[in-house]
């Protein structure tokens, strides 16, 4: 009986049990696909009637194209086409959403590199600053309290970054005594005074002002207060011979101010003016520390050899000097009043001052040294000299 039934099953959608071969469900799918397909027309005609007692088979129609499908390995009977699995659910998701991240990060890229086009645009805007005549950005904590605490420039205007936290006591440090000398201040954001000082290392402050000035060699002549009372007492010199770089000019200021040198020198030719980078590189000692100057470098070295002082130059090889003896500076002994003479950052001392020069000092390596590092900094090399002929000028006493 119940073969009966499923025969006659079979037999109400057009199939029987043979064609199947066991797999009825493939036959049924195809049957009801088959049939949702309306006949294709041509021209008035009608199409062939439907099911198997028509006049006619309509041949198996060709399922749709499902992107994405998988066909299926097996294959239906009596030739009918083989079937494809759509994709599972899953897979399209994550292809959509790789696809829809992939735009979002194209477009975020975009945006970012937009905004950082317009962004540079504004910053290489220079700061619609009006400057006094003549004036000049000194920048840096150190610099411009001491031009604001010394009364050797004028002064025009303070700005202040906006800040908070740490920085605030600070500023409000130079509020005070920006009030205290009659000085606007001005609180402007970081990119407005990294435009005031071109870039430099301003941390949070510039301050406009007249340029500083060498002093001339009369004045350097006049001696110091209370130098009076003590007219015998031990006086160094430091001259520089075209020393060109600003920020060795600065350092070489800030040794010989702290190590107690009396004057610096400074040729006219070839050399670096006092200009804020200087009184930067110096940590403002520029700003409280007398710089002089000299069209005439060996005029004047005559004239002190005259006056009883004596001359030491300096070298980095002691073999490229000649008729001029050479010491290590830790075999110099001070006895009277000495000029001690720089030279160039690339040539040293010219050999014109070589000669005019008594001694020469240079500074003992500690170990051999390899062809091309046989040398110091100039502001190192000096700070060396200076702290082994000042400590003898400590040790006797000032």
């Amino acid at each position: 009986m119940e073969r009966a039934l499923k025969s006659s099953i079979w037999r109400a959608v057009g199939l029987s049990p043979a064609k199947c071969g066991g797999r009825g469900w493939w036959g049924v799918r195809y049957r009801s696909t088959r049939e949702q397909r309306p006949p294709a027309l041509r021209g008035d005609e009608e199409g062939p009637p439907r099911g198997g007692n028509g006049g006619g088979q309509l041949p198996p129609p060709a399922l749709p194209e499902v992107s994405g499908a998988v066909a299926d390995s097996r294959t239906s009977h009596e030739g009918l086409a083989p079937q494809r699995r759509p994709r599972p659910w899953h897979v399209s998701y994550e292809r959509g959403a790789r696809r829809a991240a992939a735009a979002n990060r194209e477009l975020w890229i975009s945006q970012e590199t937009d905004f950082s086009r317009a962004r540079k645009r504004l910053e290489g805007k220079p700061l619609s600053v009006e400057r006094t005549k003549g004036s000049e950005i000194l920048f840096g904590i150190a610099p411009c309290s001491l031009a604001l605490s010394q009364s050797r420039r004028d002064l025009f205007r303070l700005f202040l970054k906006q800040s908070s936290g740490s920085q605030r006591l600070v500023m409000s440090e130079f509020v005070l005594q920006a009030t205290a000398r009659g000085v606007p201040v001005h609180h402007v954001k970081r990119r407005e005074l990294d435009a005031l000082c071109r870039g430099g290392v301003h941390q949070g402050v510039c301050l406009e002002a007249t340029p500083l000035r060498f002093k001339s060699l009369e004045e350097a002549e006049k001696p110091d207060l209370g130098d009076e009372e003590r007219p015998n007492r031990q006086l160094i010199w430091l001259v520089l011979e075209q020393i060109q770089d600003p920020m060795n000019l600065g350092a070489l200021l800030r040794s010989a101010y702290f190590l107690g040198v009396d004057r610096v020198v400074t040729s006219q030719k070839n050399s670096c003016p006092l200009t804020p980078t200087v009184s930067k590189a110096s940590s403002g000692a520029m700003e409280v520390f007398d710089v002089y100057s000299t069209d005439d470098l060996r005029s004047f070295l005559k004239a002190k050899t005259a006056e009883g002082w004596e001359v030491v130059g300096t070298v980095s090889k002691p073999e490229d000097v000649e008729n001029v003896p050479v010491i290590s500076c830790l075999e110099f002994r001070w006895n009277k009043p000495v000029i001690i003479v720089i030279g160039s950052e690339g040539d040293g001392l010219s050999l014109e001052t070589q000669l005019l020069c008594h001694r020469m000092l240079a500074i003992p390596p500690g170990r051999a040294l390899h062809p091309g590092i046989e040398s110091l900094n100039v502001s190192v090399a000096t700070g060396i000299l200076l702290h082994s002929i000042c400590s003898q000028k400590l040790r006797h006493g000032d």
